[in-house]
């Protein structure tokens, strides 16, 4: 009779955790996984999926806008908020079947309800008690809402996903990734936006250049940005929410959104009975083999934050489930397999923002001398268009290998084209290699090869 009863048992259904548990059982190993919640966790229901889905349809707005100039007549526009939504929800529910099915068609045991800690090889589910050989918490992140008078007239960036209508304005506090998406998509819906943002510029940990081009393209198509500036304090007011600001300014609006954070999703897990340790802003510590300070208990995914140089990314918890199977059930793991080097990451903001590999500031601090190539110009697809939209790229190569250290872009469809130059990076692509391909003309992404002048 074995003596637990699955050798691996997963707290949480989001894209690291149904990865690891469909990876473990192809090895023939007994797996359950529970979720109180949804399937595909953040990325399927309130990230990844809604917002690019939102995005597109945001980004509509614009080709209507573009396509008098090709010589197209666009008549009456209308969105409509309701439609959209339910359009994406639609969605939603075919993908939590997606991964439903995934996980039975593995072999996996789901089991659609809250699991607890009870120690390092017990899991509490509906008030029994079930035993696992492992135990993997894959539990994700949640927005961290800030505690401000009034915060009850705020919404979360999960809570937008869920809005009963397009508010005619709206204030987003945030400067990262999530905020700049929102703001955008908000935008190119049709509300009045302004960006709050307490630093000194967008997208604080990619290459500074970035955020400051995005900033200067958002503010082109009508988003106030108000950088160095933080709400202080919300209420009802006559029109709407009364929104008071650090300066003591007064902005009244249908919709205030935070988009400052997210924090580890470990409230009520059972951690502190269970003996497992956590880092100062409450995510789960874990070693290089994503183990906790419980062997049998390990971590992947947002839920383990974003020190030691990890990243909060789907792909990233993909992998990390990947290697947690192989480790625990398959063969080995390279010691040198760094999941984390050159990954290539995007923001869905229009225009896009994508990025690959060292920032200058990263490489400028690692190596001796480093070369910078940029490039800015108007996309071909806008000279007949009227936008003024321009497209940023930037290289940053180390002088004394010509190795190339990052890859930066502000504009349409970034994300595509930086997908396959991470594959470059990662196979350690030299600046003379970059100067050798044959760009596809006429496109965006020839530019990053006909780069020559390093500033």
């Amino acid at each position: 009779m074995p003596q637990y009863d699955y050798d691996l048992f997963t707290i949480g259904a989001g894209s690291g955790g149904v990865r690891a548990s469909r990876f473990a059982a192809s090895h023939g190993t007994r797996v359950a996984v529970a979720e109180q919640q949804y399937l595909g966790g953040t990325c399927v229901n309130v990230g990844c999926i809604p917002k690019k889905l939102m995005s597109y349809a945001a980004h509509m707005h614009q080709e209507f806008d573009a396509a008098a100039g090709y010589g197209w007549t666009v008549g009456i526009r209308a969105f409509d908020w309701q439609a959209l939504r339910a359009a994406k929800d639609r969605e939603i529910a075919r993908l939590n079947d997606v991964y439903r099915r995934l996980l039975s068609n593995s072999g996996v045991t789901l089991m659609a309800q809250r699991a607890t800690l009870v120690d390092g090889h017990t899991v509490s589910v509906g008030g029994k008690h079930i035993t696992a050989r492992h135990i993997l918490i894959a539990t994700g992140g949640k927005p961290a809402m800030p505690d401000l008078p009034g915060i009850g007239h705020a919404i979360s960036s999960d809570a937008f996903f869920a809005m009963p209508g397009l508010p005619a304005r709206a204030v987003v506090a945030g400067g990262g990734y999530i905020a700049v998406e929102l703001a955008s998509i908000l935008n190119g819906l049709g509300s009045q936006v302004t960006l709050l943002h307490r630093g000194d510029r967008l997208l604080r940990g990619m290459d500074a250049e970035l955020g400051s081009v995005l900033a200067r393209e958002m503010q082109k198509k009508g988003i106030t940005i108000r950088l160095q500036t933080q709400v202080t304090s919300m209420a009802a007011g006559r029109s709407g929410t009364q929104v008071t600001l650090n300066d003591n300014r007064v902005l009244h609006t249908d919709c205030m959104l935070f988009a400052t954070g997210r924090r580890a999703n470990t409230d009520g897990l059972g951690l502190a009975q269970a003996g497992i340790e956590q880092t100062a802003n409450g995510a789960i510590a874990v070693d290089a083999d994503f183990r906790t300070n419980v062997a049998s208990v390990l971590a992947i995914g947002d839920v383990i934050g974003d020190v030691n140089g990890r990243l909060q990314l789907t792909p990233v918890a993909l992998a990390e489930g990947m290697q947690v199977a192989a480790q625990l059930f398959g063969k080995a793991v390279s010691a040198d397999d760094n999941l984390y080097r050159h990954v290539p990451t995007a923001v869905f903001s229009h225009p896009n923002v994508a990025t690959v590999g060292l920032s200058e500031e990263q490489a400028r601090a690692q190596h001796a001398a480093v070369l910078i190539f940029k490039s800015e110009f108007k996309p071909l697809r806008h000279t007949l268009s009227g936008s003024d939209e321009r497209v940023f790229m930037k290289l940053v190569v180390d002088a004394a290998s010509d190795v190339v250290l990052g890859m930066h872009m502000v504009g349409a469809e970034a994300g595509e084209i930086l997908q396959g130059f991470a594959a470059a990076l990662q196979c350690g692509i030299t600046k003379k290699m970059l100067d050798r391909t044959i760009g596809i003309h006429p496109t965006t992404a020839e530019e990053f090869v006909t780069m020559r002048q390093a500033l």
